[in-house]
C-alpha cells in the first residue's frame, strides 16, 4: 500500500505528554511524514500560540486548530495534534476516518511535574482554569476518541517508542 492511501497515527494527549518527541521517533522508524499541528497553526497564524491566545483568546486558538485540523491529510503520516484538538468533534472525526488514534495518557501527577510552563504554553483553556481542571476535562474526550490508549507513565522514550510501533504495526496491518 502506498503511503498516500495507508492509514496515518494520530497521537493525542495533554501537552507535555511527549506526542511531538515520540511523534518525530515513530514516523522516522516507519519512514514516513511528521506534523505537528501545533507549529501547522502558528504558520497559518503568523503568530506563537501563547500570543495568539492573549490577543484573540482560547476560543479563537480552537478554531484555528479545528481548521488546520480539517485541511490536514493523516494518511501515510504521523501527526501530533495540540492537546486541545479533541474539542473539535469534526476535526477528529476528520482524523479518525484517515488513521490509529492513540492516547498517550501520561498520569496527572507526571504531568504537572514535567510541565513548567503552564501559564506561557499557549494553551487553549479558559482564564484562570488550573491544570488539574483542565487535565479531568480533556482526559474524558481523549479516551472517548482513542482507538488505542497508552500508559506512558514510568517509561522512558525507548520503551514507549518500542510499545507504539508494535502497537501501530498490528493496528495497522487489521
Amino acid at each position: 500500500m502506498s503511503k498516500q492511501t495507508s492509514k496515518g497515527i494520530v497521537l493525542i494527549g495533554m501537552p507535555c505528554a511527549g506526542k511531538s518527541t515520540i511523534g518525530v521517533l515513530l514516523a522516522e522508524t516507519f519512514g514516513i511524514e511528521f506534523v505537528d499541528t501545533d507549529h501547522s497553526i502558528e504558520r497559518i497564524l503568523g503568530s506563537n500560540l501563547q500570543a495568539y491566545v492573549n490577543n484573540s483568546g482560547y476560543q479563537a486558538l480552537r478554531a484555528a486548530e479545528e481548521k488546520v485540523l480539517l485541511e490536514e491529510s493523516a494518511y501515510g503520516k504521523v501527526i501530533a495534534t495540540g492537546g486541545s484538538a479533541v474539542y473539535s468533534e469534526v476535526g477528529m472525526a476528520h482524523l479518525k476516518a484517515q488513521a490509529t488514534v492513540i492516547f498517550l495518557d501520561l498520569p496527572k501527577q507526571q504531568l504537572e511535574q514535567r510541565m513548567t510552563n503552564f501559564t506561557t504554553r499557549g494553551i487553549a483553556r479558559r482564564p484562570n482554569q488550573s491544570l488539574s481542571s483542565l487535565f479531568d476535562e480533556r482526559r474524558i474526550l481523549y479516551v472517548r476518541y482513542a482507538d488505542i490508549r497508552v500508559d506512558c507513565g514510568d517509561k522512558t522514550i525507548d520503551q514507549l517508542l518500542a510499545e507504539l510501533v508494535t502497537l501501530s504495526s498490528e493496528y495497522l496491518s487489521r
